[in-house]
């Protein structure tokens, strides 16, 4: 890959080090775990090193609540009286739900209709006003009207400093939990994740690879680093709901284009694939984006990774038990 100029900030070391401190106690420390059965012991040589970053053990299911914590965190008192407004297929409409009421705001969420029914109920569960659309482009657009209407304060799913932030926590974990690493994959929504993941790995570790991986059904990122710039899709159509980001985003396309080495695509049939093999061998319940990393593993990676130190980030669960059943029989058909 070109080493393109860059413009964009990004969190520096230091700056996710507070930011680990700051969300101490707040957040959980989540477990890695070698996986050593299974696909990984048929399909990969025996020197290869799989371990799974767990983040869907989280407070909420996923390693969202990290940067929503620390969004809210820096609110003054008048935006706290206001309360906060985010748009989300459902994982970070929780985390904002739960952050925002231990932090004693009030949050409303912007859906789509399509959204698992278990992650609205958890959104009211939590307090929340769960407002329902036709689709993630008309959850946005509502999100924003209330920024404008009511001055709520915008929680981004995915772009910002304080996002970045957050989500690079998981990175000082990872770096610090499994020393030495050749590899680490993140899956890839609208990049919030892997831009503070690969920030954190690569001020860490220069020479350890991060690959971002997508769905072809909502792959805005792997335009976005074709084009040039940030990219907009005209549709999302994929199982990983989680990952089905309409647009890259300056900031978080700015620090995944300076610190990501590449954005691999899956198909997803191999998102089912990939949950089948969690949870089969790992006794994990994964939905498709946590599935993503093993997928791209087990897939279009498996040649460059075999026999390298490899982490997955498995980064959450919050599915419920038909879907998860469908698709994980859809994966284990194939």
């Amino acid at each position: 890959m070109d080493t393109p100029t860059f413009s964009s900030p990004y969190p520096s070391l230091d700056q996710l080090r507070r930011t680990a401190d700051r969300l101490h106690g707040k957040v959980l420390e989540t477990p890695v775990w070698r996986w050593q059965t299974g696909i990984v012991e048929r399909a990969l040589a025996p020197s290869t090193e799989v371990w799974l970053k767990l983040e869907l053990f989280q407070r909420t299911g996923t390693f969202k609540l990290r940067g929503a914590l620390n969004s809210i965190g820096a609110m003054d008192a008048g935006a706290m009286a206001r309360g906060v407004v985010a748009a989300s297929a459902g994982n970070h409409a929780i985390a904002v739900a739960y952050a925002a009421k231990v932090a004693g705001t009030h949050a409303k969420v912007c859906m789509p209709r399509s959204a698992s029914p278990m992650r609205i109920a958890a959104c009211e569960a939590e307090g929340a006003q769960v407002l329902l659309v036709d689709s993630v482009h008309e959850a946005f657009a509502l999100a924003l009207r209330l920024v404008e209407e009511e001055r709520r304060t915008m929680i981004h799913p995915f772009d910002g400093p304080l996002t970045a932030e957050g989500t690079g926590t998981v990175g000082l974990e990872l770096m610090r939990q499994v020393p030495n690493l050749d590899a680490v994959v993140v899956p890839v929504g609208g990049g919030g994740l892997c831009a503070g993941i690969a920030a954190a790995v690569k001020q860490i570790n220069p020479d350890c690879l991060v690959f971002g991986i997508e769905p072809f059904g909502a792959d805005a990122m792997y335009r976005s680093f074709r084009a040039g710039e940030p990219a907009k899709l005209d549709k999302v159509d994929t199982i990983a709901d989680s990952l089905g980001a309409p647009y890259a985003l300056p900031y978080s396309y700015g620090v995944c284009r300076r610190f990501v080495d590449e954005i691999v695509r899956v198909w997803d049939e191999e998102l089912c694939r990939a949950m089948a093999h969690l949870y089969q061998d790992m006794k994990l319940v994964a939905e498709p984006a946590a599935a993503a990393a093993t997928a791209a593993l087990l897939g279009p990676l498996r040649s460059r990774l075999d026999g390298k130190r490899v982490a997955l980030v498995v980064c959450g669960s919050n599915i419920d038990s038909q879907r998860f059943s469908e698709w994980v029989a859809r994966g284990a058909a194939t």
